[in-house]
């Protein structure tokens, strides 16, 4: 892996600030513009004139209310609140653009995998296939709450729930439609062959879909899938499904063995180890210097929120630490909400003792991703040792205020990566798709050892 181009996303959220705690007050900041659908379309041009892989939204459908019993801490400091659709984003950025990438966080909970089908179909076709699916099964009782199940599914339910999903997924974007379908013979009256479209008839425990996809077969037909689940279950799904897994953790160690542990579970599921690719998540903080980058770092913490960030990491988790002494250690809590943010804080380094008050101040600021501060030499040094120690493909960089962090990145160390080989410095023309961009020209749809392959090659000896 050491030396190879690395894969690079800007991590945002249609809502005034993410994973930054008070990334808002900076004056710099235009997180307020969220809703200006022209602030979206020049970052996703000034990306792609960088060179990016692509722009990574998170989303949720919930909101933070855990935190003292309220949203209230929350919503003071903009906590992922208030939050708008990024699906509805992507068509227009991509108008702008000609091979920037989309990955969209999408929860299957409370979703239909038919809709869902035609939702992706529908911007792989409107992005010329540069669409990527996150899939998450959401965390947030107030979701489950304002979303008509009462209460949130149980944490292993939902990924039961979310294999049959894939399944029915793959078979309307891989089955129902055959290669051709669509004739266009005007003299004989005939736009869509209905021969060539077939019913998946799918009839399981969770999902009845008995009939054709709505959507004639996109660039991609499946859309390229992500995935950031890091509990056991969450991996096992992964391992399964995902072609690029996105971690966050603390350091190279620990990433390494969060990236051991993928590799052996897609080995297990019957995948090359080396076809999924993981993206760790980073915030950096550059500056000419390291002095003045330090001094960038220490003017982001000052705007900081201590309730803000504990009201992101109860909303995370499900665990409201409001009523806690902030030097008491955090040990490990079975929740339903977000096991992995659970976990990495009291597993994944056994030898510390989080408190309360050092999870608010480390996640304040790049919420639970590394964060690099130093001159651009420092910084691309530190993104190789991540590169070469933690066997990761690329980053999911977050950002103290944006777009600044990124048109920093982009001026300091994007040229400092391109000199040791670590960026590129142009896109391939003939990669058409976000799948190609990741596996090479002329790979359009999923690999052979992918379950969606496997109900594509079923359905064409079906036809044959």
């Amino acid at each position: 892996m050491s030396n190879q181009p690395l894969k690079i996303f800007a991590f945002d959220v249609c809502a005034p600030a993410h994973l930054t705690a008070g990334s808002w007050r900076d004056a710099a900041d235009q997180g307020f513009r969220y809703t200006d659908v022209s602030y979206w379309t020049d970052t996703a041009r000034m990306l792609e004139e960088a060179r990016f892989d692509g722009l990574f939204f998170a989303d949720t459908v919930g909101y933070h209310d855990v935190y003292g019993g309220t949203p209230d801490a929350a919503i003071r400091d903009a906590a992922q609140f208030p939050i708008n659709d990024p699906t509805l984003l992507v068509s227009a950025m991509a108008s702008h653009t000609r091979h920037l990438g989309f990955g969209v966080t999408a929860s299957l909970t409370y979703e239909q995998p038919y809709a869902m089908a035609r939702r992706f179909s529908t911007l792989d076709h409107l992005t010329a296939g540069r669409v990527g699916w996150n899939i998450v099964t959401s965390y947030s009782e107030s979701a489950a709450r304002n979303l008509g199940l009462g209460r949130q599914i149980a944490h292993d339910k939902r990924y039961d729930m979310a294999d049959e999903y894939m399944e029915v997924v793959y078979k309307l974007w891989e089955s129902s439609w055959e290669e051709g379908a669509v004739v266009r013979d005007a003299e004989a009256g005939v736009y869509v062959d209905p021969r060539r479209i077939h019913s998946i008839r799918h009839q399981g425990t969770y999902f009845d879909v008995p009939g054709l996809h709505l959507c004639e077969p996109s660039p991609q037909r499946t859309p390229m899938l992500f995935q950031a689940g890091a509990s056991s279950r969450g991996m096992q799904f992964a391992a399964s499904n995902a072609e690029a897994v996105f971690v966050n953790t603390m350091t190279p160690g620990m990433t390494r063995r969060s990236v051991d542990k993928i590799r052996a579970a897609v080995t297990e599921a019957g995948r090359d180890p080396r076809s999924v690719k993981v993206l760790a998540l980073m915030t950096v903080i550059v500056a000419p210097t390291d002095a003045q980058a330090q001094e960038k770092y220490e003017r982001h913490i000052r705007n900081v929120s201590y309730e803000g960030a504990l009201a992101r990491f109860a909303g995370w988790t499900g665990i409201d630490l409001s009523g806690v002494d902030p030097d008491t250690p955090l040990e490990y809590i079975d929740v339903e909400a977000s096991r992995s943010m659970v976990e990495m804080f009291s597993k994944a380094d056994p030898d510390r003792k989080w408190t309360t008050r050092q999870i608010a101040e480390f996640i304040g600021l790049g919420g639970s991703g590394a964060v690099i501060v130093g001159s651009p030499q420092t910084v691309a040094a530190e993104m190789r040792r991540w590169q070469e120690t933690a066997d990761i493909d690329g980053f999911n960089l977050s950002y103290g205020v944006k777009p600044g962090s990124w048109e920093d990145f982009i001026e300091l160390v994007l040229p400092v990566l391109r000199e040791q080989g670590l960026a590129r410095d142009a896109y391939d023309e003939r990669a058409a798709t976000l799948r190609e961009s990741f596996y090479g020209v002329g790979q359009r749809y999923t690999l052979d050892d992918h379950p969606a392959s496997r109900i594509r090659a079923a359905a064409a000896a079906r036809t044959a």
